[in-house]
């Protein structure tokens, strides 16, 4: 029995669609359903989405990098597509396809001979003094950072509404399993298997020898609250959710961050996908 299969691809990763129309063309061939949806632009924070997308959509192909399978699990979380990238980017951890082996994956595909494998999300949201909302999913991580001049910013963190830590750092970033491969690994945080339910917290070059990641339940709420600074002067921090635009937190606010109330749907060719591209990039 055929299954319909939607090809998503952002312009500027496949420009001629050289890969879309081999993939197309491939599945169609064999009985295939298959629709094309081609991006013109990144997503960012903030803005409304108005691709369209088809409907009893079984397979989303993704074709690009890291960011397009990102960009591609935010728009189409409340459809819960399965989803799966194919790599032309060059990390690629997100990524399960490359194209040297792109039939075969769409014969496994075809075949139903995959698994699904559920991403916990992070919800962020901060109420600012001026009255403004800001909250959003973050399938990868929520990141904030200093603004401006280079400077040591102080952020007092929360748990369960219990103070935790003061951390004098260039920022903090807090993560999914998913997003552990990205910031939170160059920030030497912990790799984690991306479909454990935790989340991680790993400061961004603290200034101390002894601050080290944590990691904490999926049912734990984070907050992070702006201090004043150094000297007691006020600070001005930006919010980061998945890289795709940003908002100012100021002294004597916070934001507040839990897991999402959604999950993105990943499908998995193999079970140690993600320990078989860990070894690769070992290696590389």
């Amino acid at each position: 029995m055929g299954k319909r299969f939607l090809i998503y691809v952002t312009k500027y990763k496949d420009p001629e669609l050289k890969v879309t129309n081999r993939i197309k063309k491939y599945l169609e061939e064999r009985g295939q359903e298959v629709f094309t949806l081609i991006v013109e632009k990144d997503w960012k924070l903030g803005e409304q989405e108005e691709n369209q997308f088809p409907e009893n959509i079984d397979i989303m192909l993704v074709l690009g990098g890291d960011g397009t399978v990102l960009q591609a699990a935010r728009e189409t979380i409340h459809m819960h597509i399965p989803l799966i990238g194919v790599n032309l980017g060059t990390l690629g951890f997100m990524t399960q396809i490359e194209l040297s082996n792109l039939e075969n994956a769409l014969d496994r595909l075809m075949a139903g001979d995959y698994r699904e494998q559920s991403r916990m999300l992070l919800h962020g949201s901060a109420e600012l003094k001026n009255g403004e909302l800001h909250e959003g999913l973050a399938l990868n991580d929520i990141v904030i950072t200093r603004q401006g001049a280079l400077r040591v910013i102080l952020l007092h963190i929360y748990v369960n509404g219990s103070f935790l830590h003061e951390y004098q750092a260039d920022g903090m970033i807090v993560t999914t399993p998913t997003g552990s491969t990205g910031y939170n690994l160059s920030a030497g945080g912990p790799l984690v298997e991306p479909g454990a339910k935790v989340m991680t917290l790993t400061p961004i070059c603290p200034h101390s020898l002894n601050h080290r990641s944590i990691i904490l339940s999926p049912e734990d709420v984070v907050e992070i609250e702006i201090p004043l600074g150094k000297e007691g002067k006020e600070q001005v921090v930006l919010a980061h959710l998945d890289g795709a635009g940003s908002f100012e937190l100021r002294t004597g606010e916070r934001i507040r961050i839990c897991q999402g109330s959604e999950s993105a749907r990943f499908i998995q060719l193999s079970k140690v996908s993600f320990l078989e591209a860990l070894h690769q990039k070992m290696k590389d």
